[in-house]
């Protein structure tokens, strides 16, 4: 079954690699909800799994008080939806469908928009002026720390959600060639939120502030991507069992996008499917059932077929022909005559409740207290939050999180030669590699105002060999290299 477990596993790791950029922060989001939050969008507001960086960014621009937040507040009124779930997702899909700051200019014709996203015209207008008023290219730069530890936070868990999905496929690419999966967390918004979006070739999954890392929701999306060209291709012979769709129509729960689109229906059944043989034996039966009983009708049938697949060597979109021309119809009239659909909704898996909290959560929260205060400038609070953090434990990212602090404090209060030993111990700590990359960075600037040209042109390149560095961090390495090549102005002589 996981004959292609180490070319998948090659894939996992291009995939949070920050060259490829799928699990990622975006600028555009950023600003689209660092507007929204700013008119009006309280959604959860006191929730403890809200990230500091929503309440900075509101305060930073209620202080900053741009002239277009009054255009902005109209705007948003005038385009309220019944539900703040929906009032995020529609500012979500406007933001995917831009190209972002400095003009957030739409990526497709009026007439290829999503319908959310086409009653938003005018928005974009609005969101070109508020950028440059609000100054948010800074709060951007200011925010890449927050983002990068919510990124490291979530590689480990996609890695093998990918390397689980790819193996189960038996694909050891990233889908179809032109296809684009892509990963955004977005802190900026309301916690415990995964939002999906399908444009063409291009998927994309928003993740919001959690307890702990969605995972598996994202896994859902990114076997879905998989999945849907497999369909696709089986077009014909899948559209001579779709009389099947009529028994769907009588599902109360399953979307109306399912009930008229038949491929599609087939394409998240499937997935249903794999989710179930992924899944710990004694919960499979339980998952195909609540999947039968939302309206994903070809659930049991798919689920049936695939241990045939997983006995044989062919990937999954070779051997799929087969299990299309296994449907029929008059088996699975049988079987569906018989199904009662739900009428309510499975209770959710959410949010486990708070229990007593650990001493590596209590740590976690000091050091979310102390970077949120170094964002602020508070030094003197935030370095006294460090210290107190070295003293805590020997667990080596926890050290190594304290020393970035307070090289970082030592470095803004110009004290290069402090600054410098306090990198080389968060190096020398372990750290995680987001940490070990702009800690390189910042040696290869402090090397680079000492007149050490070829010491910074290591520590840059030490960024670009580093795997799982930040695409930001990979940025300033590749300016900083640019820089270092371009020639230096000699004195004129006299």
């Amino acid at each position: 079954m996981w004959r292609c477990l180490t070319a998948c596993g090659l894939f996992a790791a291009a995939l949070l690699g920050a060259e490829a950029g799928q699990l990622d922060a975006s600028p555009s989001l950023f600003s689209v909800l660092a507007a929204i939050n700013a008119v009006g969008y309280d959604a959860e507001l006191a929730s403890a799994h809200n990230d500091p960086l929503r309440e900075i960014i509101r305060r930073e621009i209620a202080a900053r008080r741009p002239a277009s937040l009054a255009a902005i507040k109209s705007f948003f009124e005038e385009h309220r939806q019944p539900d703040w779930t929906a009032e995020l997702s529609q500012y979500i899909s406007f933001a995917l469908c831009v190209d972002g700051p400095p003009n957030f200019k739409y990526r497709f014709l009026l007439n290829q928009l999503p319908p959310d996203v086409f009653a938003l015209q005018g928005f974009e207008k609005l969101m070109a002026r508020f950028y440059k008023e609000a100054g948010l290219e800074e709060l951007w730069r200011k925010a890449q720390p927050y983002y990068e530890r919510t990124i490291a936070r979530y590689q480990e868990g996609i890695a093998r959600a990918v390397l689980e999905a790819n193996g189960y496929v038996r694909s050891p690419t990233s889908g179809v060639l032109g296809s684009r999966f892509q990963v955004y967390v977005e802190l900026l918004a309301a916690p415990n939120q995964v939002h999906v979006r399908n444009y063409g070739n291009e998927y994309y999954v928003v993740v919001t502030p959690a307890a702990a890392p969605q995972t598996e929701q994202i896994r859902h999306a990114y076997l879905q991507y998989l999945v849907d060209p497999i369909v696709l291709r089986n077009a014909e012979e899948l559209n001579k069992k779709k009389p099947l769709i009529d028994f769907a129509l009588g599902a109360p729960l399953l979307p109306e996008a399912y009930k008229k689109d038949f491929l599609l229906l087939v394409s998240k059944c499937l997935v249903k499917a794999i989710e179930s043989r992924l899944a710990a034996r004694s919960a499979r039966q339980a998952l195909i059932e609540e999947a039968l009983a939302q309206g994903y009708i070809l659930t049991p049938y798919f689920a049936e077929a695939l241990p045939a697949y997983e006995r044989q060597e062919q990937a999954l979109r070779f051997y799929f022909p087969e299990i299309a021309k296994g449907i029929d119809l008059a088996r699975e009239t049988q079987r569906l005559d018989k199904v009662v659909f739900a009428q309510q909704p499975p209770p959710s898996k959410a949010k486990p409740a708070a229990g007593p909290q650990s001493a590596s959560s209590t740590l976690e929260q000091r050091l979310e207290e102390a970077e949120e205060l170094y964002a602020k400038r508070e030094l003197e609070k935030a370095r006294a939050i460090f210290l107190e953090l070295l003293g805590a434990g020997e667990q080596a990212a926890l050290q190594a999180r304290a020393y970035y602090g307070l090289a970082r404090i030592a470095a803004l209060k110009n004290n290069p030669d402090l600054a410098e030993s306090l990198f080389e111990k968060t190096l020398a700590s372990r750290p995680e590699p987001h940490i070990a990359a702009w800690t390189h960075v910042y040696l290869a600037r402090l090397a680079e105002a000492a007149g050490q040209t070829e010491r910074a042109r290591e520590h840059y390149r030490a960024v670009l060999k580093l795997e799982g560095a930040s695409a930001a961090a990979r940025a300033a390495a590749e300016k900083g290299l640019a820089s270092l090549e371009r020639p230096r102005a000699q004195p004129s002589p006299n």
